[in-house]
């Protein structure tokens, strides 16, 4: 069967500025950019297997994306018992937690349906990193 790789846009009102925050407070690295006459227009960042598409080419929806993310740590398979998955779930996600506010970024718990931790850019878009339901 044919897998989907996704990559979400992020709209944002300046390209360089999102950058510089999705590399120096959420950890991401730049995998490439694109330009117009010098100025940076799009870029895609990544970080443990998750790529963003930063672009500022519609400014007017700049702020209105929401990225979900599961976190998956290395290991696990559908054999992981319930509650070892649970536990090293949980420390990926407080690990995470834990990376974002040493980097300065705000974090603030969130709910939707179980819990998040949801960190927002300087745009307003948000990440959600959702906590693991308990066996």
């Amino acid at each position: 069967m044919t897998e989907w790789f996704a990559r979400p846009l992020v709209f944002v009102r300046d390209a360089q500025a999102s950058l510089a925050f999705y590399v120096e407070t959420f950890g991401f690295t730049q995998a490439w950019r694109y330009e117009e006459e010098g100025r940076l227009l799009i870029a895609q960042v990544s970080r443990a297997g998750t790529e963003l598409i930063l672009t500022e080419q519609w400014p007017q929806k700049a702020g209105s994306s929401v990225i979900f993310i599961s976190l998956n740590p290395p290991g696990l398979t559908d054999d992981t018992p319930a509650v070892v998955r649970f536990a090293a779930e949980t420390a990926a996600i407080d690990a995470a937690k834990a990376d974002f506010e040493a980097r300065g970024a705000e974090v603030h718990e969130g709910q939707w349906g179980y819990r998040l931790v949801v960190v927002k850019d300087p745009d307003g878009n948000e990440l959600w990193l959702n906590y693991p339901n308990a066996p």
